[in-house]
């Protein structure tokens, strides 16, 4: 008589692959597969190749089906585990991802790859013997960090403080053995705490809640003007966090605001501040995630993707500029960074403050059903008062790169008076598009539905949205005239036009042709220093940026914002001219915004002229409930792309028939063309699914997932799904 083997006891492993389902594998040591290995990173075959994964579950293999393959365990203890693991489960069945995809996205490449966790020492440098002998012969760069390095070791902190592109100049020192790297403990300080400004009452009252509310969730909308003094709030509460021996996490929207952020709480905190960003080399980020992870980051600055990093001592969490539409991640998976701060705050049972002067209307709304706790700063900080603002009207008068007469002379009065002025353009290029003045052909591109925006002064055309180029032809393609004209005007063509009428002070462009390299936005802004000059920028200029020196503001451009038929253009629009009107005038000298429209009297810079922001939004809030959409509805948008519009419609209305027959309440709309019916190649078009209750559509979607998943259709076409979408392209 034969005995029944025992079941086999199998990990189920979450896999980087786009399929919504766990894979069975059993340990190639013969060990028993246990719950606690739920979390550990496994090197698993899978097809021809190897892929990393991480053990998700255990359970008892299939019966009947092929033995299991064995996987290699790569870490001594789970890397996920606690609150990031169930966090991240709650990601993945919220935006309808695989969860293996969402750990892969969590994790920084080289534990994607398989790499062990990262060694987390700090870092400083040292001069050597030779080095000290040789200083005197050294020159420029080299010389300078000789010198630096001369009196005393400096942590990597510390000289990135002090001298610009001191990484290229160490290298070189250590090549020829003049310098060394030495590791220092890994919770080394920083230097000494820097003193604290005196806060006002709006500020104090403002703190003082935050401090009463740090023992326990607790969402605060910190809803203060620009200028009012929000990062000290946040320094206070960060400051009281260390103290408790707890980490905080700071988000930011920009990599252009991390390095300024950085300084500024090195500064005022005295312990090393870690970063984490997509500036950084992969090792960089391996380094901070794996310090998190260990308990030693305390305080961690970062853009989007740090929304992951393990907090095993949370005591704070912030998001600066929570309105921004970069904490959205546009594909992959599509997670809100803030949405999943809210998330995490909550499972580990800590404040999370969201900082704006133009909170986004989801959030006013929460705040204005008490679901949020809402503090004000209605007044800048210090000195500092409001900006004037008024309105230029453009209509019938002449125009250079889209700029007046009056704002020449706006701009020429501000340089007389020793201050700087900042001409906002949010379209890089030259021109947004090249015409033949003689028939009518303009630039497209080919395969795109969109036109090609002029580069390099109208002698390259490039594709803004499918990254294509070509050089500008001499002639007509159509009719063969020489009649070619750039129309229009981007920030290219602005710094262009006042460098030819200010050619005695220095014009800067900032948008992202300039700003590519590491830390290049801190540079250009620290070599333009607080001298007379003219900045011309796109919105990476809006955000959080503190030039003392900068007295005008000048927005070019206003009316391309006033007729989209996005239904959040108008709240995108307010919240830019709010943010970029915000940068002058933050010191002692009195600050100017002008507005160039030919629509003066639109009812949007009506109400934000006469009402300011709180005002728009209460309209906005009012259109929005009126109109069903969010915060007052949910929404999902599938979209689906092929080279052929066919397949994609066929796949759309398969998903409608599997939503259809869940018998759940939602509205569809479409299949409908995207707003770009044409992308890179392939024809375009979506879905968007619309539900009043949030748990009606998770439950259709819930429930038709894998019948749309197996759809025939399905693979014909590239297709992924966006919960909560910020724009409906």
């Amino acid at each position: 008589m034969s005995v029944a083997s025992a079941p086999l006891i199998v990990w189920q492993v979450a896999l980087p692959v786009p399929l919504p389902r766990l894979f069975d594998y059993r340990p190639a040591t013969g060990d028993a597969a246990t719950a606690a290995d739920i979390g550990r990173r496994v090197r698993v075959p899978f097809g021809p190749r190897e892929l990393v994964g991480v053990v998700a579950g255990v359970g008892l293999a299939e019966p009947g089906a092929p033995e299991p393959k064995p996987g290699e365990s790569l870490d001594p203890a789970p890397l996920l585990h606690g609150e990031l693991l169930e966090s991240l489960r709650w990601l993945a069945r919220y935006t309808h991802a695989p969860l293996g995809e969402v750990f892969a996205t969590a994790l920084p490449a080289p534990l994607r790859q398989g790499e062990p966790l990262a060694d987390t020492h700090a870092w400083a440098w040292r001069l050597t013997e030779a080095g000290h002998t040789t200083l005197p012969r050294l020159r420029g760069r080299p010389r300078q960090l000789a010198e630096l390095l001369a009196a005393a070791a400096r942590s990597e902190d510390t000289l990135a403080d002090l001298l610009e592109d001191w990484r290229g100049a160490a290298r070189a020192l250590a090549k020829r053995g003049l310098a060394e790297r030495q590791a220092l403990p890994a919770m080394a300080s920083a230097s000494l705490p820097g003193q604290r400004p005196e806060l006002n009452a709006e500020q104090q009252a403002a703190v003082d809640a935050l401090l009463a509310a740090r023992d326990g969730f607790a969402p605060v909308l910190l809803d203060g003007v620009t200028g009012s003094g929000k990062t000290e709030v946040y320094l206070h509460a960060i400051a009281d966090c260390l103290a408790r021996g707890k980490q905080a996490l700071v988000l930011v929207p920009e990599i252009g605001l991390t390095p300024q952020t950085l300084k500024r709480f090195r500064e005022r905190l005295g312990v090393t501040v870690h970063a984490l960003h997509s500036g950084l080399g992969d090792g960089e980020r391996a380094r901070t995630w794996a310090a998190c992870l260990r308990g030693e980051a305390r305080v961690i600055v970062g853009t989007r993707s740090a929304v992951f990093l393990p907090l095993p001592q949370a005591g704070l969490i912030v998001i600066d500029e929570e309105h921004d539409g970069s904490f959205k991640q546009l594909d992959g998976i599509r997670y809100h960074a803030r949405d999943f701060a809210l998330v995490r705050a909550k499972a580990l049972d800590v404040p999370i403050v969201l900082g704006s002067a133009t909170p986004s209307l989801e959030s006013l709304r929460n705040a204005q059903a008490g679901r949020y706790t809402h503090l004000r700063l209605r007044a800048r900080a210090g000195v500092a008062q409001p900006p004037r603002v008024r309105v230029s009207d453009v209509r019938k008068r002449p125009l250079d790169a889209g700029m007046s007469p009056e704002l020449f002379e706006a701009i020429a009065a501000t340089l007389r008076n020793g201050s700087q002025a900042l001409v906002f353009k949010n379209r890089r290029g030259y021109a947004p598009v090249l015409l033949c003045h003689d028939c009518g052909w303009s630039a497209q591109c080919t395969r795109c539905d969109a036109p090609m925006t002029v580069h390099a002064g109208g002698r390259r055309l490039q594709c803004h949205h499918c990254g294509a180029r070509r050089p500008a032809p001499d002639a007509c393609p159509d009719c063969g005239g020489l009649a070619l004209q750039s129309q229009g005007a981007g920030t290219e063509r602005i710094e262009e036009a006042l460098a030819k009428r200010f050619p005695d002070v220095p014009v800067l462009r900032i948008d992202r042709g300039t700003t590519q390299r590491r830390d290049a936005l801190e540079k250009l802004l620290h070599d333009f220093g607080n001298a007379p000059g003219i900045l011309v920028g796109t919105q990476m200029l809006a955000k959080g940026h503190d030039l003392p020196n900068l007295t005008l503001v000048a927005v070019v451009g206003v009316d391309e914002g006033l007729f989209s038929a996005d239904f959040r253009a108008p709240e995108k629009l307010a919240q830019l001219l709010i943010q970029v009107a915000g940068r002058a005038g933050r010191a002692a000298r009195p600050g100017e915004v002008l507005l160039q429209t030919h629509h003066p009297q639109h009812p949007l810079l009506e109400t934000l002229l006469n009402g300011g922001y709180h005002a728009f939004a209460d309209a906005e809030l009012a259109q929005r409930e009126a109109a069903g959409f969010p915060p007052y509805a949910h929404l999902a948008l599938l979209r689906a792309e092929a080279q052929q519009l066919e397949a994609t419609h066929a796949f759309l209305h398969a998903v409608k028939a599997a939503l259809h027959a869940t018998g759940t309440a939602i509205e569809m709309h479409g299949p409908l063309p995207a707003p770009m019916p044409r992308r890179a190649g392939y024809q375009r078009a979506q879905l968007l699914l619309s539900s009043p209750e949030r748990r009606a559509l998770h439950a259709a979607l819930d429930a038709a997932w894998p019948a749309i998943h197996a759809l025939p259709e399905a693979r014909k076409v590239r297709w992924s799904l966006d919960v909560d979408p910020v724009d409906l392209y």
